[in-house]
Formats: structure tokens, C-alpha cells, sequence
């Protein structure tokens, strides 16, 4: 049996507050076994970013038990959560979130500074490299095209070598030809370093290509929803 990556058990979670407090997530349990590939699919509404958010790390349930990488979130407090998080999951958000004032090398150096790491910049440079930009290390986010940008956010997402690399709609703001290579990237990221994949995407064509396909309807797993694919 396959080691777990992400096991999730009996989740729910609400947000927002008062009579405006929204249910998002009920009573979700779900495993994903190392080196996976998910594509996490449903209607605009059903919760698949914010069980992404979840996932990660970045949104606590209100109930129920997060197992990344054999580590329970719940017993880490925010700044073991952060260090948790900075070396083990890659996060990639569908509108780059580079910060505007660094340079491409900059951006992708700047968790590893964080996290207090040895060659911070040639490990930057080497990813960068690694996601075709090996040209670009200087140049600000607004000197980038939008899928030039996006793959410093990949090289921002993976030089820490995480276990699991999560993306959010990583083509949302991307031409269909962009998109197309971005995708190429992640699947070769994922397979070329063992990681395991979960990718959000409205995009069925795109679930598709994953090893299996999860999913959501109105915050719940939908009958069959964690299908294998063909």
C-alpha cells in the first residue's frame, strides 16, 4: 500500500462570521497517496479552493484532522505551520502573487531566505533555469508576460524540493497556449521529482490528464467523485 501524502478526515469548515458565516466544507475524508496526480474539479462555489487552501495549510477546519506527509496540522502552532509549510508544500496561486519590487531571482530566493537556507540564490537561479527563464533572472514581475510570470511563481513553488505542490487554477489567467505549457511544466515537475500533484481546475480536459479525478459538490465528495481515470 502507497504511503499518504494528504489524508483528510471527517473535515468541515465554515468562513465568514455571524448570520454572513458561510458551511464550505462538510464532512469531507479523503486520501492521496504519494506521487499522485488529482484533479480536483466542480461547479464555481463547491469549495475545491478552499479545500486546496486546506490541504496546504492555509485555512483551518473547524472540525476534523489535516495529515500532510504523515505530520497532523492541528497539533502545529502558526509559526511550526509556516516552517511546515515552507519546506514541505509548493503553493501555486492562479494570479502569481510575485511581489512587484524583487526580480524574477529575488521572488524565487525569498522563501529560502526565509527559512534561513544555504545558497538561496543559486538554488533560485537553478530553478529558474529549470522553468526556462534563465534569461529573465533580473527582470521585475512587469517586465514578464503573464506566463513568464507564472513560471517564476512554479520556481518560487518548488525550490524548496516540496513534497506535495498544490495549484489553484494555475492557467486561470492564461491563453490557451500559455496555459497549455504551463501544465506541460507541472505534470514534468511532478514526475521528474516524485511530488504529488492537486490541482484545482474548471477545466475537465485538464482533470483529465491527472491520475484521478476528485469531485466537489456544494462542499461535499460527490458519489464516485475520487474515480481513477482511464
Amino acid at each position: 500500500m502507497q504511503d499518504k501524502a494528504i489524508a483528510l478526515h471527517d473535515i468541515d469548515l465554515s468562513l465568514g462570521r455571524g448570520a454572513a458565516r458561510v458551511h464550505i466544507l462538510k464532512g469531507i475524508s479523503l486520501d492521496i497517496p504519494k506521487g499522485e496526480a488529482v484533479g480536483l474539479v466542480g461547479p464555481s462555489g463547491s469549495g475545491k479552493s478552499t479545500l486546496l487552501m486546506t490541504m496546504a495549510g492555509l485555512e483551518r477546519p473547524d472540525s476534523g484532522k489535516v495529515v500532510i506527509d504523515g505530520t497532523d496540522l492541528s497539533g502545529l502552532d502558526e509559526d511550526a505551520l509556516a516552517r511546515f509549510r515552507g519546506r514541505r508544500i509548493g503553493i501555486v496561486f492562479q494570479s502569481f502573487h510575485l511581489v512587484p519590487t524583487m526580480t524574477a531571482l529575488e521572488n524565487v530566493a525569498l522563501p529560502l531566505e526565509l527559512a534561513g537556507e544555504d545558497e538561496a540564490f543559486e538554488r533560485a537561479e537553478a530553478e529558474l533555469q529549470a522553468v526556462g527563464l534563465g534569461s529573465r533572472l533580473h527582470h521585475y514581475p512587469a517586465q514578464l508576460s503573464g506566463g513568464e510570470q507564472q513560471r517564476v511563481a512554479i520556481a518560487r513553488a518548488i525550490v524548496p524540493n516540496p513534497a506535495i505542490l498544490v495549484a489553484d487554477e494555475p492557467t486561470g489567467n492564461l491563453d490557451e497556449n500559455t496555459g497549455g505549457s504551463i501544465i506541460d511544466l507541472l505534470f514534468a515537475l511532478k514526475r521528474d521529482r516524485g511530488a504529488t500533484l492537486v490541482l484545482v481546475t474548471h477545466d475537465l480536459n485538464l482533470a483529465r490528464l491527472c491520475d484521478r479525478m476528485v469531485r466537489l459538490r456544494s462542499g461535499q465528495l460527490e458519489a464516485g467523485a475520487a474515480s481513477a481515470m482511464a
